[in-house]
């Protein structure tokens, strides 16, 4: 039984992602996740104490999504620790988040609403710290050029990148994007 409300739950939650991504926080409602996940009326409710928890899961459930699979993390770890690699690594990594398009703009809502909202505002910055310290221990342990502060001024640049391409796709091709990251590298990671 434990396994069926673990499941159910995640199936929430991926519903909560994609009305957020959709309606924006003002749309997220029990009601709307019910009917996204094609669950009973009133089920989002019996999993959740309150529209904070839904949205803390939410914010949870995207960075889980959104971490590279196994195959990915070897193919990293055999490459050769050069700004070539390192270049290659950011590319696959807009890919990876550019295709959970529902997602990433999902979290988008969810940032703007942790203006408002103090718990998840603490619940997103502990998240985001943990992910950019983690990022941060692994480029040191991988043996690529650059610092902490080049692995963060990747972050940041490759962050709008990725919200431009997910919200305004025409303004940049895809050739372009590919371009931006590779120049992004070689001017911010030193040899």
């Amino acid at each position: 039984m434990v396994r069926r409300n673990d499941e159910r739950r995640a199936a929430l939650v991926d519903a909560a992602i994609e009305v957020l991504a959709r309606e924006g926080a003002r749309g997220l409602t029990f009601r709307a996740v019910d009917t996204e996940a094609a669950v009973p009326p009133g089920t989002a409710s019996n999993y959740f104490a309150n529209r904070d928890a839904l949205l803390t899961q939410a914010g949870a459930r995207v960075y889980e999504r959104l971490q590279p699979d196994e195959e990915t993390i070897a193919r990293q770890r055999a490459g050769t620790p050069d700004r070539e690699t390192y270049a290659a690594l950011m590319r696959e990594l807009v890919g990876r988040v550019s295709g959970f398009r529902t997602g990433y703009l999902a979290l988008l809502e969810l940032r703007l609403e942790a203006t408002r909202r103090p718990q998840l505002r603490a619940v997103l910055t502990e998240r985001v710290r943990a992910d950019l310290d983690a990022n941060v221990a692994y480029h040191e342990q991988s043996g690529l050029p650059g610092d902490a502060t080049a692995v963060r001024l990747i972050y940041l640049a490759l962050n709008w990148l990725i919200v431009e391409q997910l919200t305004l796709p025409e303004v940049l091709s895809e050739a372009e994007r590919e371009r931006l990251v590779t120049a992004a590298v070689e001017r911010i990671v030193e040899a």
